[in-house]
């Protein structure tokens, strides 16, 4: 396995590896015409592999908020070309990892002590490395714990890593660059709180106390002493991730199990906590073949304002979207909808997002729903397919949607995506909260 010695920390070293990068995309579409001139069998998706290699490759020996931006863009299997999705999944759990000394060094800067020190054992290799921290395995007392370690220069960096990443952002992901400034503020802010390992420590015993009675689920117990704003130590989880464990064969019933676990897990934070683990990647999850499943990390926590939950789940009532002035209404409290838009933008957007709601409403509408049910998810990602090529929106004076949205939307469609790489049938029905919402609506 590769190891790091060195993370790029100043705002120069790390600027020079992303002009380094792009010169190397530059070249690598020089190179891909040139050989094109004289093999016509070469494809973009050529292109593309070589392009996400060296991307990734930059980000990777980067980390932090770069890397994690990467992350978060492979979530999304309908928005990049397929080579980049999965080269940047990789960034889930599979980073190069730090270097010994550089973890050590870690450990004398918060505890004065060395990890050896502190555990009665302790792995200097990493067990799984992703954007912002690796696990190594240590022991206490008998337990064996997963204790995190936050790369050097992190937290300092992720300003200005999200200034340079933007443009790699911008092409990428084909998007509007008014969406992308409206939106950074709120990447920033949860990319910073993902850097206070206290902040998640404290997150952590909370969510995982407040959702101990959801059956299925396994939390680890953290351990203060042994953490700091950088090091962060819990018990160890066994479990496979998801590719992982999807690899074992494993029944359906216990893919619907788990599946029913994730469901209840995120149905809970969203309408009693109002606060939810926004960060629903395969990394986060370790599935066991009992059909239970371990959550580890709390890292990124979207606290949901009233009037964005009020707005955003009362459209789940198919009644409130026959009622046009409604509709009207709550549109305008979610920014699908602007003062300044003419009639006709107006009638245009609310078609648009209704039949984004109808679409995504779906499985809350039915008493099970069949996540493996391909054809569904044709027509979701035909209709984000469709989304991006607008040029409606590209050129809309300014961005749709609350920024309260881009961490909710990102918790669902992370949710579904997991539901539909386990193919898993769930309970989905929940009227109560449905109706309640109607019900204050109409005082």
């Amino acid at each position: 396995m590769k190891y790091q010695n060195n993370i790029p920390s100043t705002k120069v070293e790390r600027a020079s590896k992303f002009v380094k990068t792009g010169f190397k995309v530059g070249g690598n579409y020089i190179r891909h015409y040139a050989k094109k001139a004289f093999d016509s069998s070469l494809t973009r998706e050529d292109l593309h592999e070589d392009n996400a290699a060296d991307i990734y490759s930059a980000l990777s020996e980067l980390k932090g908020s770069a890397l994690k931006v990467a992350q978060m863009m492979s979530m999304d299997r309908n928005l990049l070309p397929r080579a980049y999705t999965e080269r940047f999944a990789m960034a889930q759990y599979s980073a190069p990892p730090l270097s010994g000394p550089l973890v050590v060094k870690t450990f004398t800067s918060y505890f004065g002590k060395t990890p050896q020190q502190m555990f009665d054992t302790f792995s200097m290799n990493a067990v799984n490395a992703a954007s912002i921290g690796q696990v190594h395995v240590a022991t206490k007392d008998g337990k064996k714990l997963a204790v995190k370690i936050q790369y050097p220069g992190v937290a300092q960096s992720v300003r200005s890593d999200l200034k340079m990443v933007k443009p790699f952002a911008v092409a990428l992901m084909n998007l509007n660059e008014k969406d992308i400034d409206k939106y950074m503020d709120e990447v920033e802010t949860k990319l910073l709180e993902e850097t206070d390992y206290r902040l998640e420590l404290r997150r952590s015993q909370e969510i995982s106390a407040a959702c101990a009675h959801i059956g299925g689920l396994r939390f680890s117990h953290y351990y203060p002493g042994y953490s700091s704003e950088r090091v962060l130590t819990m018990d160890w989880v066994e479990g496979k991730h998801l590719d992982e464990f999807l690899k074992t064969n494993p029944s359906q019933e216990v893919r619907d199990k788990i599946g029913q676990a994730l469901w209840d897990f995120y149905d809970f934070q969203v309408h009693t906590l109002r606060k939810v683990h926004a960060d629903p990647h395969p990394g986060n999850f370790l599935m066991q073949p009992d059909g239970t499943m371990g959550v580890i990390d709390f890292g990124c926590v979207k606290d949901i304002p009233e009037n964005y939950y009020v707005n955003y789940f009362t459209l789940i009532n198919p009644d409130i979207l026959s009622d046009p002035a409604l509709t009207e209404q709550t549109f305008f409290g979610l920014e699908f909808l602007h003062d300044g838009d003419t009639r006709e933008e107006r009638q245009f957007y609310i078609e648009l997002f209704r039949e984004m709601i109808v679409l995504l409403g779906k499985p809350f509408h039915e008493e099970v729903f069949d996540f493996g049910n391909q054809a569904y998810f044709d027509r979701v990602f035909e209709y984000a397919d469709r989304l991006s090529k607008m040029k409606e929106l590209r050129e809309s004076r300014v961005a749709r949607g609350s920024k309260d949205a881009l961490y909710i939307n990102r918790t669902y469609y992370g949710l579904y995506a997991l539901l539909n790489q386990l193919g898993a049938r769930v309970r989905t029905s929940s009227p109560g909260w449905i109706w309640q919402l109607q019900a204050g609506i109409e005082k």
